[in-house]
Formats: structure tokens, C-alpha cells, sequence
């Protein structure tokens, strides 16, 4: 893998996260605001396809099937874009469902392909790497934009934005857990090239480790935490400011990660 996989990861990453997100806002957070991160989402999967490496090709390869995946889960979110709040509403469950299960497909055989020639549990660690991480960017993009919705729905129910904090916390936990193990694996079982990786994280370029830790697993814990309190008492624009700084501390964390994958070929 080269660097230019870890704009690519991230992108794709971010938008399939949002998209998973989606299914679990409720309508009435209406028309506009479904529409708007469709949209942001579709964006963000057209870009990460226009700027994916040369070597990320369609065919019948694991990472060809990928990119598939990745293309059949843009069209299907694009439709739904088009059709919300317009035609065919009966039909937008569909392409939005169409567009969340490509999308796992899509992170499932990049991780697949990631780890293509190492062992099995090696696979299942960057599958699992991929998964939360999607899910960590999507529940906290979402998040803040619902937050930052109330001030063009003051009346909607305050349960909107705690429903989605409560899976932002429930996905920080997850990739907490993800990123404890892969660490424990590199440190004690892993046959890394080069130096080991409890050197190469006390080394100089260890640097980009501590770092990924510290805003993008430390950070987001902090943030989250103080996001819910601000929910319960219904102090819905301090909880917005509040995510706006979680989301940049997750971004940083996760173009960390990819970076850390390239670099080490370790699913951080």
C-alpha cells in the first residue's frame, strides 16, 4: 500500500459511516436534513472514488469486488438523494438499506484486501478496524450536524440528538476495544517488517501513534462524555459546540490510523 491509500480509506470511510448512521435518525428530523448528509455522504464517496490509488481497480480480486461494493453502495445512496422529499418515497427505504449493506461489503473486503496475505486473525483484526472505524466517523459526523439542525428545528425532541450521541459513545467504546486488541497483538504476536512495534512506538516515529491514541481515542471519551451531559439537560447548542471539536479529534485519529496501516501494516 502507498500513501495515497490513506486519503482514499478515510474518504470512503467517513461516507459509509454517515450512511450507516441515517437508519437510525428519526424522520422527524425531516426532509432537509436527510437530504443534506446524503448528499455530504455521496460526495465524500465520489471524491474517495475519483482519487482511489491506480492499483484499486474493478475486477474479480478482493479488492476489485471492493470497489465494487463501493461503487454499487454510491449509486444506491445517490438515488436516495435524488428521491428524498421528490419521487418514488416508497422506494427511498430501499436504495438507503441498498446503500448500508454495499457499504459494509465494501469496508468488510477492504479490510480483506488490506490484510491479503497475512493470517486470518490478521484479516479479521483490519475487517473489525475498518467496521468501527466507519462507525466512529459516521456517528460523530452525524451527531453534530443534528446538533447544529436544531437551530433550523428548535422544536424538534432534544431524544433525537441523545439517540445518536448514545451510539457515538456505544462506537467510541467499540473502536476502544478494537485498538486495545490489534495493540496487544503487535506488541506480542505479531511478525512485523522491521523493528518490533513496542520499538517502533517508543521510537521517534512513534510520535503519529501517541497521537493517534490521544485524539482519536482519549479525545473522543472526553468529548462524548461532556456531549451527553449538555443532552440531558437539553443544552442542545453547547452539546453542538462540543461535538464540533469531537468530529476534528476523530478526523485527525483516523487519517492517523490509516496512516499507522500504511506505515506499519498494523490496523490501528
Amino acid at each position: 500500500m502507498t500513501l495515497s491509500f490513506v486519503l482514499f480509506l478515510f474518504l470512503s470511510h467517513l461516507g459509509i459511516g454517515i450512511v450507516f448512521t441515517l437508519v437510525l435518525v428519526s424522520r422527524a428530523a425531516g426532509v432537509q436534513f436527510f437530504r443534506f448528509n446524503a448528499g455530504f455522504a455521496a460526495t465524500l464517496l465520489l471524491v474517495a472514488l475519483a482519487l482511489r490509488p491506480d492499483a484499486v481497480t474493478l475486477g474479480a480480486d478482493v479488492q476489485g469486488v471492493a470497489l465494487w461494493a463501493l461503487v454499487v453502495s454510491t449509486g444506491a445512496l445517490l438515488i436516495y438523494w435524488v428521491t428524498i422529499g421528490r419521487i418514488l418515497a416508497h422506494l427511498r427505504p430501499l436504495w438507503l438499506w441498498l446503500a448500508v449493506l454495499s457499504g459494509a461489503a465494501a469496508l468488510v473486503t477492504q479490510g480483506m484486501a488490506a490484510a491479503a496475505g497475512a493470517a486470518g486473525s490478521v484479516s479479521a483484526m483490519t475487517v473489525a478496524s475498518f467496521l468501527s472505524s466507519a462507525a466512529l466517523l459516521g456517528g460523530t459526523s452525524t451527531a453534530m450536524i443534528l446538533g447544529h439542525w436544531y437551530l433550523v428545528l428548535p422544536s424538534m425532541d432534544v431524544t433525537l440528538l441523545q439517540s445518536v450521541v448514545r451510539f457515538h459513545i456505544g462506537s467510541t467504546a467499540l473502536r476502544i476495544i478494537v485498538v486495545s486488541g490489534v495493540v496487544w497483538w503487535a506488541i506480542a504476536a505479531a511478525d512485523l517488517p522491521g523493528p518490533t512495534f513496542d520499538r517502533y512506538i517508543f521510537s521517534i516515529d512513534g510520535v503519529f501513534f501517541w497521537q493517534r491514541i490521544l485524539f482519536g481515542l482519549l479525545g473522543p471519551v472526553v468529548l462524548a462524555y461532556m456531549t451527553w451531559e449538555t443532552a440531558k439537560i437539553r443544552s442542545t447548542q453547547s452539546a453542538t459546540g462540543i461535538l464540533y471539536v469531537d468530529f476534528f479529534t476523530v478526523i485527525v485519529g483516523e487519517v492517523l490510523a490509516k496512516y499507522l496501516l500504511v506505515a506499519t501494516t498494523v490496523p490501528l
